[in-house]
């Protein structure tokens, strides 16, 4: 009798380590993505500190801003979609209901934005992009759709809350990279 309570006391303790363990990595990420968010403010503006030259040298890379004829306003054009597509990265990542993934479509939309920014050949920025996301679109509205008919029939068939409904359509995976994985 005291060897089974002895290991059943065990197996609670590394229980209660292993949720620690997670609790803590939990903390450390979940404080890491809210300083980052409280400091994009002050990553905007770091467009500031580029020249209006054409061309921006540093030490590491050399810019030439080509058809913008000013490295500021490019990186001004930059920031201002970058900032965005982080927060709605973060957003895509941290979301815990059905719904989340109709986030790809802005997701998309901005990074389609940001590299036509680079094309030199592009004489209007943001022009036709609707086009381009039809494909992206086509999938994950139907996607969505489909999803919200399923949870409102077994709404209506089972004695459930939409809470409960929606948990039960969540997944979660243990980690970033399992969410990620997911989708590949």
């Amino acid at each position: 009798m005291d060897n089974k309570q002895h290991k059943s006391r065990k197996s609670h303790l590394k229980s209660q380590l292993t949720g620690n363990k997670v609790n803590r990595t939990s903390l450390i990420l979940g404080s890491f993505i809210a300083t980052f968010i409280a400091i994009t403010p002050y990553l905007f503006y770091l467009y500031e500190s580029v020249p209006t030259d054409r061309v921006w040298n540093t030490f590491l890379f050399s810019y030439d801003s080509g058809s913008w004829d000013n490295a500021n306003i490019a990186m001004w054009v930059l920031t201002s979609k970058i900032i965005p597509l982080i927060f709605l990265f973060i957003w895509f990542f941290t979301c815990r209901h059905w719904w989340y993934h109709s986030l790809l479509v802005p997701i998309a939309m901005y990074i389609y934005q940001i590299f036509g920014m680079f094309n030199e050949n592009i004489s209007y920025i943001d022009e036709f992009q609707l086009i381009y996301l039809l494909p992206v679109m086509a999938v994950i509205i139907p996607t969505i759709y489909l999803i919200r008919a399923r949870m409102f029939d077994r709404l209506n068939t089972v004695d459930k809350s939409m809470e409960e409904l929606e948990d039960e359509f969540k997944i979660k995976p243990t980690s970033l990279w399992g969410k990620i994985k997911q989708y590949f």
